[in-house]
C-alpha cells in the first residue's frame, strides 16, 4: 500500500471516542496515526494498518 504522511483515512474499527478517521503522521514498519476525533496518537503496525483500512477520506 502507498500511504502518505499528511491523508486522512478511514479505519474498520472505531476509536473508544467513536470516530474511525486517521491522519497519518509517521510512516515506515510502523505507523503514527492521530485520531480525527479526540486527537490521540497511536503507533500501530504497518500489518494492522493494511489489514484494517477501509478508504481514504483526503489525500
Amino acid at each position: 500500500m502507498d500511504l502518505k504522511v499528511g491523508e486522512v483515512i478511514k479505519m474498520k474499527k472505531p476509536h473508544p471516542c467513536g470516530c474511525n478517521e486517521w491522519k497519518i503522521l509517521r510512516t515506515g514498519i510502523d505507523f503514527r496515526l492521530e485520531c480525527a476525533g479526540c486527537g490521540r496518537q497511536v503507533m500501530v503496525t504497518r500489518k494492522n494498518v493494511e489489514k484494517n483500512f477501509r478508504g481514504y477520506i483526503e489525500k
